[in-house]
């Protein structure tokens, strides 16, 4: 069956049955937990995401929030999630991608990269060399991060982050936009600014 669920009626979901008709998914239909929305992109929206284990087909969580994500993706652990990657992303040969994850147009990852599940690496960002992007993880739309940086799992960086190399950002981040990390994180929050600090 040629047919991918995808659960998210959202801007983000859009983006990701766009990649998915370019990756060769041609049945492709949504769930969204707002029953008022019946169609969405063009697309029929066939329920709610509490229907997901009565359907055929694979199946992506385009979902923001990380702990939602992991939460679908935990309860259908059964269910085949793809690896959707832009035609347009460059990613080197040895880069190691965990399902449910998705690389969007204009994307670079570079050599040695571990990427976990169920990540969301945006619309032009690159993740330099030797990079480990945990579970889980939502790198935003122009991100830069050097070689050797690891993102713990959930953590969020926003749009037009830059990450200094051989940094560590722990788990359960918000990397706010336009920051710039030059030191490691060990505290779970929000960093903001120029260099980034915590709030």
């Amino acid at each position: 069956m040629n047919r991918l669920i995808i659960v998210g009626a959202s801007g983000h979901g859009k983006v990701v049955a766009d990649i998915a008709k370019l990756n060769g998914y041609e049945d492709i239909v949504f769930l969204d937990d707002n029953k008022d929305i019946t169609e969405f992109a063009g697309r029929r929206v066939i329920g709610t995401s509490a229907d997901l284990k009565g359907l055929d087909g694979d199946v992506f969580i385009a979902i923001g929030n990380a702990d939602t994500r992991k939460k679908l993706m935990e309860e259908n652990d059964f269910r085949s999630f793809p690896v959707l990657i832009h035609p347009s992303a460059v990613t080197a040969d040895d880069v190691t991608i965990g399902r449910g994850s998705v690389l969007m147009a204009g994307t670079v990852v570079n050599p040695g990269t571990r990427i976990g599940v169920g990540c969301i690496i945006n619309t032009c960002s690159s993740v330099d060399h030797d990079c480990v992007i945990e579970d889980y993880v939502h790198i935003s739309v122009g991100s830069h991060l050097s070689g050797t940086v690891t993102v713990g799992e959930g953590t969020w960086i926003g749009a037009g982050v830059t990450v200094s190399n051989n940094i560590d950002i722990c788990g359960g981040c918000i990397i706010g936009a336009g920051a710039v990390v030059i030191r490691n994180t060990d505290t779970a929050g929000t960093y903001v600014g120029v260099p980034a600090h915590l709030i």
